[in-house]
C-alpha cells in the first residue's frame, strides 16, 4: 500500500485533477482495506440516459519508466509540473503499420536504424535512444522495443495532460464509436471483394486468420480481447490511464451466477477468447503474470476483455525481492497523501496486502486479528466493495443503542443469532411471507441495500447521489437524526464507517444536522471508540460466529436457512449476468473464537501446537491438552473445508528464470531456439495467404463432423508435451489458464496453498481433477504440468481438438463486432458477411451463438441505410436458424422494433407481407400470433406514424385470409374494434373494412355487423346516463368509428341485406343516434351523412318504405323545437348561405340536421313524395328558407350522392377525414392505404364510398343456401353473443387481458370422425388442420387429417394394428409420430410410413396382445355413451412391459420420449431415426411395475437470459399407480418421486417451468408447484363426480373432461373457504341451447387463438365447441 491512496484522498485527487464534472463512484481495492489507485468514474453531463462508467488508474511517475518518456516525447516536451502543451494529445494510431513496410513512420533516421536492427535481431530488446531506454533498464518486452509494444497494446490511446476537457474528449470519442470505425469499414470493404488497406488484414491476423502466429510482427490494431486504453494522461507526479469499465468479471460469474455459462460450448468459447488474448501478449514477448478470474472482464454478451496489470507493465521502478526472502516486511498501512487522517484510523490493523483466508482465520481464532479485521477479510472474499453503495462492505450491529454497552449486563446488546431483517420484521411476519409467497422466502432484499448505505452516509454524500438512491426530492428531515433512530428504522446491517470514522457523523449539507450520537457518549470520537470496543468485546467475540453463519455461512441455504428464517428470494433467472449477489463462503458452522484474555492466548496456542514439556505435571497436561486438541481439531476441520477461499492461480518456482529473457539468453538455455535471420525478419511482415471474402468464408465454414473425439485430444496432449522447446514466455500464464478452466467446471478453485504444495512435492494431481469432464481434464492436466517446458503454448491450445470448429468460426465472425465503432458500421459488417454466406457456412448452431451479439444491434435507433443493413441481417438469421432458435432469438428483437415509437425504416420493412411469410415458415403461426401479432396491432393506435400504420394495415389485411376466419376475428377484428374511441387511426378502421370486403357479405353480416351494433347500442345507452367526461368522450369517438366502419362495409351489401341488417326495426343505428338529444354534433353529422348514403344505396322505394317512417319523430321534434321557433321569430337576422357545398358550412346545433336530411331526401324521393311522408314538411321548409335560403327547385337531374349538398360542422369537437378501404387492385393484392393520420374531433369531413361493389355481379354472386353452407368457416358463430360492450369500452391493457375467453359450453358443430372412441388430437399451428386418432373398424387404430374450415377429412393413416393412444406432430418437415404399442413415424401429406420402432422384451415371448374376435364383438355391442376410454385397446390386456404406452416430443432437442409398460422411458433421436438411452423409473426388482400413462416436460418454449433457447431441465412421468416422477433430462437421475394421486394418472402438463398439472381417475385435478417440496400438499381441484379423463391448458384457463361434462378452473383462482378449490362442471349444449350432449368425452384440446376447444367422444364424434 506504499503508493496507494485512501478513498477520500483518491476522490479528492480526482476532483482536483478533473473537477467535479467527473463523478467518483467508488474505488477498486485489491485488499480488504479502503486503499486503492484505481477508481470507477463517469461524466456528470454526458448527455446519455445512462452515462457509461470508466476506470481511472493512477500510476506514480518514474523517471526511468519507458512509458513516461514515451508520453513526454509524444506531448512534445517534458512536464515540469505547471506547464501545459497546447497540443496536448496525439493518437497512437498515427504510427499505423499501413504507412510503412515495417509499421513505423518517423523522420528521424536514428529511430529507423534502431527499429531495423530490432527486427533483424528477431524483435528482441534493443536500445531505443530517443526514448532513453536500454536493455539493462527496459523490462517491458522480451521481443520488441518499447515503442512497438506500447503501440500494439494501446493503439487507440490518446496522450495528453490530465484535465477535464481531455477526459471529456476521450469519453465522447468512446461513446461516438469513432476510435476503431475505420478498421471495421475496411473489413466490410474486404468482405465485399474490394481493395482495402492493411488494417483489416492485420486485425484478421490477430484473431487467427489464416492462423494464430506468435512470430508475426505487432501492428497498430488492438486485439479484441485486450481491454482498450482510451487515454494516457500525465500530471506532475502521476500517469492516469483511462479505460472503459466492464460490467462484470469472471469472478462475479463464478461467485454469484455460474449458470450464466449455460453450456460446455459457452465455456470453451470463453476460454478460446482468453487464449487468443494471451497468445497475443506472448507474441509480444509479454507474460501477463497475474491471470485470475478477477482480471477476466466480461460484457453483457459474455465477450471477454483481459485486463493487463498496466501498473506493473508500464511502471518499472519495482525492486525485485530476494529469492531467499519468503516473508513480507511489516506492512505500513496508510495513505500516500501527506497529512491524511487514515494513518491514524488504521494504525492498529495487522492485515497484509495479499488475502490468505486460512492465515487470517487462524490469526483471528487465536486472538491475533481483531473481529473488525476478520470481517473485512470475509467481505473481500464475498466480493463486497468499499464505497460501492450497491454492494458495500457490511458489518453487524452489535448494540441496540438503548444503553451503554456493558459486558456484565445483558441490556443494550443485539442478538447476533438472528439476522437484522429477522429482528426488524419479526418471526410471525417472516413465517407468513414464507408460507404465502409464490416463491418461498423470508428475506426479499440484501442484508445491506443501497438505500440503507446512502441513508447511513447521507451527511457525507453529494445531494445528487441522495436524490438518485433515496428520494428524488431531497428532504433533510426525513433522514434519521440519531443513531438509535437509525438502528430502529432499518432492517439492514451496519457499515464499517460507524466503527472507525468520526467524520461520518458530520454533515456537509445545510438543513441536515449532524447525526446525533447516543447520550452515553459525548462526542463522535468517543462513540467510535465505544462502538469499536463493543465489536471487539468478549461477548461479541463469543457470538460473532453466529452472525457469520447467517451472513456468509451455512445458514444461507438449505434447511439451516429455513430454520434461521434466512431464505433469500432467488434471482429471477440463473442465467442472467450479475456483478453483485450473496456468496456463501462456508457450508459448515463457523467455529467460535477462543475467548479469554489475550495475554494467555499465545501460551495456550503454543501448548496446543507443540505439546507440553515432560517436566510439567501429568494431570494438568492431560486436561489442558485434551481441551486444546478438541478446539484445535474443530478449527483445523473447518479450515480444511474452506480451503477454496485461498485460491492460487499462479506460482513462481524456487529457481525460476526471468520470463522476459532476451533472445540470446533463450538461445543459451536451449539450442533448439533459433534466432531469426534477416530473411525471416522480413517474412514476418508479409501475409502468408491472400485473404479475401472467399478465404474468410472458408475460415468460418463448419463441417458436420467438427467435433473431434477424446482420442484425438489425448494424441494432441502427447504431441504438445513432446514438441520442440518453446520459450518460457507465458508458461506461467498457461498454468493459470488451466486453473481457471478447472474452476469454471468444478465451481471451486483447483489449487490452494496446501494442495499446490502437495502437487509440487509429489506430482500427484489433486482429487478435484476427477470431477472434471474427460475433455476438460486432458486440457487442464496439460496446462498444469510441473515442468514448464511440457506445457503447451497458447497457440497450441487454440488449435487443439478441445475447441470444435464452431468455436473458431463464431469467434472470427464476432471479433470485429467488438471494435470501438459505430452501430451502423457493425451492422453493415455483420450484414455484409452474412449476405456473403457466412452464417450458412457456419451452420445453424454457430449462427445461433452469433445471433444474440448481432440482434442486440438492430434494436437501436437506426437511420434508413442502417435499417436496410439490419433488415438484411435479420433475414439472413431467419433463414439460418432452426425454428426454436428463431422463436427465442429473433422474435424478441422484432418485438422491440415494433414497440419502438416513431418511424423506423426497419419497422416498415418488417411489416411487409413477404417477410412475415418467411417468419411464419420459420417460427410458425402460433408463435407469431402470441408474440408479434399484438405488436403489429399496436402500430394502429396511440401516437402513430403514417407510414408505419399504413404498412401494418396492409399486412393485417393481406395475412387475414391465410389465418382464417376464427383467428382473424379473435386476433385482429375484435382487438381493433375494442380500441374504437381509444385513438385507433383511420388505417385501423380501414383494416376492419377491407377484411370484411375480402371475406364477403356473409362474413360481414354474421361476424362484423353484430359486434358493431353491440358497440353502438352500448354507446347510445351510455350517452343517456350522466358519466364522467372521459367515458362520454370514449363513447362519442367509438360511435364515430362504428359509423365510419359501417360506411365502408355497407357498399358491399345487397339492398335487402342492408334493409334487414341496418334499417329494419331495432337495427337502425343511424336513427337511434339521431334521436338522442345528448349526442354530440360530430356524431349527429356523421350519422345523418351515413344515413343518406344508405338511402341512395337502397333506392327511393325502400327509403320511402323503411327509412322515412323512422324519421317521422325526428322531423316532428325538429319542426316544433324551441330553436326552430326562435329562428322563425328572428327572421330578420342573418341568413346562412346554403349555396356553398355543405362541407363548407359549419353546423351549429341539432337543427342543422334539417339541412343534412331534408334536401337530400327531397332530391332522392322527389318533393311530393317526401311531403306526403312528412307531416311537418311546411315547418321544415320554412325553417330552411329563413335560415338557409333554401327552397325546392326541380332541376331534372338524376338524384345521386354527388348531387346531395351536405355541410359539416367544423369545430374542435369534430373528426378527421377518413380514408375508406380501397378496392382490390387485382386478385393478388391490395392497394396501399392512403392513411390520413389520426382522427381528431376537429377535422371531421365527409367521405364517400364507391357503389361499384353493389353493381358488379362478380362481387355479389347469387348463392343458394346450399352453397352458403359450404363456404369456408360457414359453421363459425358470431362473437357478438359473448361481446360485452360497456365492459370492453372501459378497459385498457394488452390484447390477452383485453379479450378474456368467455366459454359458452356450447357445441358449434359435430361430425363423426371414427368408428370408435376419439383417443387424442394433434393440432397444427395454424389451428386449421388437425389430426384425430381413434378406434376404427375391427378395433384397429386410425388417424384422420381434417380441414376445419370446411370440416372435411383430407387424408389419413391406416398403418396401425392396435388402438392409437398418442400422436405428436414433429417440428422437422411434415412428419407425424403415433403410438399403438409401437411407434410409427409417417408423412402427414402422403400418409407413407417412414419408420417403426418397437421395444423388445427379454421376458415375454409375444410383443403385442391382439384382441380376440369375441371380445371385439362384445365391445361393438357396448353402449358408446357409457364407454370408458381406459377400458379399450391395449389397456385392457395383461399389459406387456415392452409396449409403448405414451409419447411426448421434446421440440428444442428433436427427441421423442416414449413411456413403456414397465415404467421406463425410451428416448428417440428424430433426426437420425435412432433409439437412444433407456431410463427406468421403477426398480428392476418391482413385482408389478406400473406403466407410464403420461409424459410432459418443461423448457420447450423458454428463453434464457441472453436469448438462447432453454433445454428442458426435467421430464415428468405419470404412472398408472398414481405416482409421479421427475427425471433430470441431462443425467436421467430421478429428481423427485411422490404419490400424486390415488388412481391412474390420465394426463400431465407443464404450463410453466415450475408448475405441473395432473389429472387422474380419482376424480381430482392437481397443481404442483415444483419450487416447493414435492411431497407437500398440492392445489387440489375437486368437483367432478366421475374420473377426470383429460384436460387442456391455455394461459391460466384449464378445461377438464369427466364423462359427459366439462370442468372449468383457473390456475390463478383463489381458494374458497378453508382453502378448498373446486372445478365448475358443466354439461355441453347444442348451439340452440335446447339439446344437451349425452356422449362421454374421451379427449380434449384447445385452439387458443380461435377461442375454441375440440372434444372427442367415445362414440367417435369430433365436437367443435366455444
Amino acid at each position: 500500500m506504499k503508493n496507494e491512496m485512501c478513498f477520500s484522498c483518491l476522490q479528492n485527487r480526482i476532483h482536483s485533477d478533473f473537477s467535479d464534472k467527473v463523478m467518483f463512484n467508488y474505488a477498486l481495492s485489491t485488499s480488504p482495506l479502503p486503499f486503492a489507485t484505481t477508481a470507477v468514474v463517469q461524466l456528470a453531463d454526458s448527455g446519455e440516459d445512462v452515462s457509461p462508467q470508466f476506470t481511472l488508474v493512477y500510476i506514480p511517475k518514474s523517471d526511468s519508466a519507458c512509458l513516461v518518456k514515451y508520453i513526454n516525447v509524444q506531448i512534445g516536451e517534458t512536464l515540469d509540473g505547471d506547464r501545459k502543451d497546447k497540443k496536448n494529445h496525439r493518437n497512437l494510431s498515427i504510427m499505423n503499420q499501413d504507412k510503412a513496410a515495417f509499421g513505423i513512420e518517423r523522420s528521424e533516421l536514428e529511430v529507423k536504424s534502431h527499429e531495423s536492427q530490432c527486427f533483424l535481431n528477431g524483435g528482441g530488446k534493443t536500445s531505443f535512444g530517443w526514448l532513453g531506454c536500454d536493455t539493462s533498464t527496459c523490462n517491458f518486452s522480451g521481443r520488441f522495443s518499447c515503442l512497438r509494444t506500447i503501440t500494439a497494446l494501446a493503439p487507440v490511446s490518446q496522450i495528453g495532460i490530465t484535465s477535464y476537457p481531455m477526459f471529456k474528449q476521450l469519453a465522447l470519442k468512446f461513446l461516438s464509436g469513432e476510435l476503431e470505425d475505420d478498421i471495421l469499414c475496411s473489413l466490410s470493404v474486404l468482405i465485399e471483394g474490394k481493395a482495402t488497406g492493411r488494417d483489416s488484414v492485420n486485425f484478421l491476423n490477430l484473431v487467427g486468420v489464416p492462423s494464430f502466429d506468435e512470430n508475426i510482427s505487432p501492428g497498430c490494431v488492438r486485439h479484441p480481447n485486450i481491454v482498450p486504453i482510451l487515454g494516457m494522461l500525465t500530471s506532475a507526479d502521476h500517469v492516469n490511464l483511462v479505460l472503459p469499465k466492464a460490467p462484470y468479471t469472471l469472478e462475479n460469474i463464478l461467485h454469484y451466477n455460474p449458470g450464466a455459462l449455460k453450456s460446455d460450448w459457452h465455456i470453451r468459447f470463453l476460454i478460446y477468447q482468453l487464449l487468443s488474448a494471451v497468445s497475443h501478449l506472448h507474441s509480444l514477448g509479454i507474460t501477463h503474470g497475474s491471470l485470475c478470474p478477477s482480471n477476466v472482464l466480461l460484457n453483457d454478451m459474455c465477450w471477454l476483455w483481459l485486463h493487463v496489470s498496466y501498473a506493473q507493465r508500464f511502471h518499472f521502478n519495482i525492486e525485485s525481492k530476494s529469492e531467499e526472502s519468503s516473508t513480507f516486511p511489516p506492512l505500513e498501512i496508510g495513505c500516500c497523501t501527506e497529512r491524511c487522517h487514515s494513518q491514524e484510523l488504521y494504525a492498529d490493523l495487522k492485515l497484509s496486502p495479499s488475502i490468505d483466508w486460512q492465515s487470517s482465520f487462524s490469526s483471528w481464532w487465536t486472538g491475533e486479528l481483531s473481529n473488525f479485521e476478520y470481517l473485512l477479510v470475509l467481505n473481500k472474499l464475498a466480493g463486497r466493495r468499499w464505497g460501492d453503495h450497491t454492494f458495500h462492505t457490511v458489518m453487524p450491529w452489535v448494540i441496540d443503542f438503548s444503553a451503554k454497552p456493558d459486558e456484565n449486563c445483558d441490556v443494550g446488546w443485539r442478538d447476533l443469532r438472528k439476522s437484522k431483517w429477522r429482528l426488524a420484521k419479526g418471526d410471525e411476519q417472516l413465517d407468513f411471507t414464507y408460507l404465502t409467497s409464490e416463491i418461498p422466502h423470508h428475506v426479499s432484499d440484501e442484508c445491506l441495500s443501497e438505500l440503507a448505505v446512502c441513508s447511513y452516509k447521507a451527511r457525507r454524500l453529494p445531494l445528487s447521489v441522495l436524490r438518485m438512491a433515496v428520494r428524488s426530492v431531497y428532504e433533510p428531515n426525513e433522514y434519521p437524526s440519531t443513531m438509535q433512530r437509525l438502528f430502529q428504522w432499518t432492517p439492514d446491517e451496519c457499515i464499517p464507517e460507524f466503527y472507525y470514522d468520526p467524520l461520518i457523523f458530520k454533515s456537509l449539507h445545510s438543513g441536515m444536522s449532524d447525526l446525533a450520537v447516543p447520550s452515553w457518549s459525548g462526542t463522535a470520537e468517543e462513540f467510535i471508540n465505544l462502538h469499536r470496543g463493543a465489536l471487539e468485546s468478549e461477548r461479541v467475540s463469543g457470538e460473532i460466529h453466529h452472525w457469520i453463519d447467517t451472513t456468509f455461512g451455512y445458514k444461507m441455504s438449505g434447511e439451516p436457512a429455513v430454520a434461521a428464517k434466512n431464505v433469500m428470494l432467488p434471482a429471477s433467472t440463473s442465467t442472467t449476468l450479475r456483478s453483485v449477489g450473496r456468496r456463501q463462503l462456508f457450508t459448515q458452522p463457523h467455529p467460535a473464537r477462543q475467548c479469554g484474555a489475550r495475554r494467555y492466548h499465545k501460551s495456550l496456542n503454543e501448548s496446543c501446537l507443540h505439546g507440553l514439556k515432560a517436566s510439567e505435571g501429568l494431570g494438568e497436561k492431560l486436561i489442558i491438552k485434551t481441551s486444546c486438541l478438541q478446539d484445535l481439531e474443530e478449527m483445523d476441520s473447518f479450515s480444511e473445508h474452506a480451503r477454496h477461499l485461498s485460491p492460487i492461480y499462479t506460482f513462481q518456482p524456487r529457481h525460476h528464470v526471468n520470463n522476459d529473457l532476451s533472445v540470446e539468453e533463450l538461445q543459451a538455455e536451449s539450442s533448439g531456439m533459433h534466432i531469426l535471420k534477416e530473411a525471416d525478419a522480413f517474412n514476418m511482415y508479409r501475409t502468408p495467404t491472400i485473404i479475401d471474402s472467399n478465404y474468410l468464408l472458408e475460415s468460418v465454414e463448419v463441417d458436420n463432423d467438427c467435433f473431434l473425439g477424446y482420442q484425438e485430444l489425448l494424441l494432441w496432449k502427447q504431441n504438445s508435451s513432446s514438441s520442440e522447446f518453446m520459450p518460457k514466455v507465458g508458461k506461467l500464464d498457461i498454468f493459470s489458464i488451466g486453473c481457471i478452466l478447472a474452476e469454471i467446471y468444478l465451481g471451486k478453485p483447483l489449487f490452494d496453498p496446501k494442495s499446490l504444495e502437495a502437487y509440487l512435492k509429489t506430482g500427484i494431481l489433486p482429487k478435484l481433477m476427477k470431477g472434471l469432464p474427460p475433455h476438460a481434464e486432458v486440457v487442464v492436466e496439460a496446462c498444469i504440468q510441473k515442468e514448464q517446458w511440457r506445457r503447451p503454448s497458447a497457440k497450441s491450445l487454440l488449435e487443439s481438438p478441445y475447441f470444435p470448429a464452431t468455436v473458431s468460426s463464431v469467434y472470427i465472425f464476432l471479433a470485429p463486432l467488438q471494435h470501438l465503432s459505430t452501430i451502423g458500421s457493425r451492422i453493415r459488417y455483420a450484414a455484409t458477411f452474412a449476405k456473403q454466406g457466412a452464417l450458412k457456412a457456419m451452420g445453424a448452431f454457430a449462427a445461433e451463438m452469433c445471433a444474440p451479439h448481432c440482434l442486440v444491434l438492430i434494436a437501436a435507433s437506426l437511420t434508413d441505410s442502417e435499417g436496410e443493413w439490419a433488415f438484411i441481417l435479420l433475414k439472413e438469421f431467419l433463414r439460418c436458424l432452426d425454428p426454436l432458435a428463431a422463436g427465442t432469438l429473433i422474435v424478441p428483437a422484432i418485438q422491440k422494433i415494433l414497440q419502438a415509437a416513431g418511424y423506423s425504416h426497419l419497422k416498415v420493412s418488417i411489416l411487409q407481407d413477404s417477410f412475415v411469410q418467411e417468419l411464419w415458415k420459420s417460427i410458425g403461426k402460433q408463435k407469431y400470433l402470441e408474440k408479434l401479432h399484438p405488436m403489429v396491432l399496436s402500430n394502429l393506435y396511440g401516437v402513430l406514424n403514417k407510414s408505419t400504420a399504413a404498412a401494418a394495415s396492409v399486412l393485417l389485411v393481406g395475412s387475414s385470409e391465410e389465418l382464417g376466419v376464427p383467428i382473424t376475428i379473435h386476433q385482429t377484428i375484435l382487438p381493433l374494434i375494442q380500441y374504437y374511441g381509444k385513438g385507433l387511426c383511420s388505417d385501423g378502421i380501414d383494416v376492419v373494412i377491407r377484411i370484411g370486403v375480402l371475406f364477403g357479405e356473409n362474413f360481414v353480416v354474421n361476424q362484423v355487423l353484430p359486434v358493431l351494433r353491440s358497440i353502438a347500442s352500448s354507446c347510445i345507452d351510455a350517452s343517456r346516463v350522466n358519466k364522467p367526461e372521459p367515458l362520454q368522450s370514449w363513447g362519442t369517438l367509438a360511435l364515430l368509428d362504428c359509423l365510419m366502419t359501417l360506411d365502408g362495409l355497407v357498399v358491399i351489401l345487397k339492398e335487402e341485406v342492408v334493409v334487414k341488417e341496418l334499417i329494419e326495426e331495432g337495427n337502425c343505428i343511424y336513427v337511434q343516434v339521431l334521436m338522442q338529444s345528448t349526442t354530440g354534433i360530430p356524431v349527429l353529422q356523421a350519422a345523418a351523412r351515413s344515413l343518406i348514403a344508405v338511402c341512395h344505396q337502397i333506392g327511393p322505394n325502400l327509403t320511402a318504405l323503411q327509412v322515412l317512417p323512422k324519421l317521422k319523430d325526428l322531423f316532428s321534434e325538429l319542426a316544433f323545437s324551441q330553436e326552430a321557433s326562435a329562428s322563425s321569430a328572428s327572421s330578420g337576422g342573418r341568413v346562412k348561405d346554403c349555396k356553398k357545398k355543405t362541407d363548407e358550412v359549419p353546423i351549429d346545433s341539432r337543427m342543422d340536421l334539417v339541412l343534412l336530411l331534408y334536401p337530400p331526401l327531397a332530391s332522392l324521393l322527389g318533393i311530393e313524395k317526401l311531403r306526403q311522408c312528412c307531416a311537418t314538411w311546411l315547418l321544415l321548409e320554412q325553417f330552411l328558407l329563413r335560415c338557409y335560403n333554401w327552397k325546392w327547385e326541380y332541376t331534372g337531374e338524376s338524384s345521386g350522392p354527388e348531387n346531395i349538398n351536405s355541410r359539416i360542422y367544423n369545430s374542435k369537437s369534430s373528426r378527421s377525414e377518413f380514408s375508406p378501404a380501397r378496392k382490390l387492385l387485382n386478385t393478388s393484392g391490395w392497394s396501399i392505404p392512403q392513411s390520413q393520420g389520426y382522427k381528431g374531433p376537429n377535422t371531421l369531413k365527409p367521405h364517400t364510398w364507391s357503389h361499384e361493389y353493389h353493381h358488379n355481379p362478380v362481387d355479389h354472386p347469387v348463392r343458394s343456401s346450399n352453397v352458403e353452407k359450404h363456404e369456408p368457416w360457414y359453421w363459425f358463430p358470431s362473437p357478438a353473443s359473448t361481446w360485452n360492450g360497456p365492459y370492453v369500452l372501459g378497459r385498457g391493457g394488452g390484447s390477452k387481458d383485453e379479450l378474456p375467453w368467455k366459454i359458452k359450453a356450447s357445441v358449434i358443430h359435430s361430425v363423426r370422425a371414427h368408428h370408435g372412441a376419439v383417443r387424442c388430437f394433434a393440432v397444427q399451428q395454424d389451428e386449421c388442420k388437425l389430426f384425430t386418432a381413434g378406434v376404427g373398424q375391427g378395433f384397429k387404430g386410425t388417424i384422420q387429417k381434417w380441414d376445419l374450415s370446411r370440416i372435411n377429412c383430407l387424408s389419413g393413416y391406416q398403418g396401425h394394428e392396435e388402438v392409437v393412444n398418442e400422436i405428436c406432430l414433429l417440428a422437422s418437415s411434415e412428419r407425424v409420430a403415433s403410438c399403438d404399442g409401437t411407434v410409427h413415424i409417417w408423412n402427414s401429406q402422403t400418409g407413407k410410413l417412414i419408420s417403426v420402432f418397437t421395444e423388445f422384451s427379454e421376458d415375454s415371448v409375444h410383443h403385442i396382445s391382439p384382441l380376440t374376435s369375441g371380445s371385439r364383438a362384445n365391445l361393438d355391442q357396448a353402449n358408446m355413451l357409457n364407454f370408458n376410454p381406459h377400458l379399450s385397446g391395449i389397456m385392457t390386456t395383461a399389459f406387456d412391459g415392452s409396449l409403448y404406452t405414451s409419447l411426448h416430443f421434446l421440440q428444442n432437442i428433436n427427441r421423442l420420449v416414449m413411456g413403456t409398460g414397465n415404467g421406463s422411458l425410451r428416448f428417440l433421436d428424430v433426426v437420425q431415426g435412432q433409439k437412444l438411452h433407456l431410463w427406468r423409473t421403477e426398480s428392476p426388482e418391482a413385482s408389478f411395475p406400473s406403466l407410464i400413462s403420461s409424459i410432459c416436460s418443461c423448457g420447450s418454449d423458454k428463453m434464457q437470459g441472453d436469448g438462447i433457447a432453454a433445454s428442458p431441465s426435467w421430464v415428468a412421468a405419470g404412472l398408472s399407480s398414481g405416482k409421479c416422477r421427475l427425471l433430470d433430462v441431462r443425467s436421467g437421475h430421478i429428481i423427485a418421486s411422490w404419490q400424486a394421486h390415488d388412481g391412474y394418472i390420465t394426463k400431465l402438463a407443464a404450463p410453466e417451468d415450475h408448475m405441473l398439472v395432473s389429472s387422474s381417475l380419482d376424480r381430482t385435478l392437481r397443481i404442483w408447484d415444483l419450487r416447493r417440496n414435492w411431497t407437500s400438499e398440492s392445489t387440489v381441484f375437486k368437483g367432478h363426480s366421475d374420473s377426470v379423463s383429460g384436460f387442456s391448458v391455455w394461459g391460466q384457463d384449464v378445461i377438464s373432461i369427466s364423462r359427459n361434462k366439462i370442468g372449468l378452473s383457473s390456475l390463478s383462482r383463489p381458494a374458497y373457504e378453508e382453502g378448498q378449490h373446486y372445478v365448475t362442471p358443466q354439461y355441453l349444449y347444442m348451439a340452440d341451447r335446447e339439446l344437451r350432449n349425452l356422449s362421454a368425452f374421451s379427449s380434449i384440446t384447445i385452439l387458443p387463438y380461435s377461442r375454441l376447444f375440440l372434444l372427442g367422444t367415445e362414440d367417435g364424434y369430433l365436437k367443435i365447441c366455444c
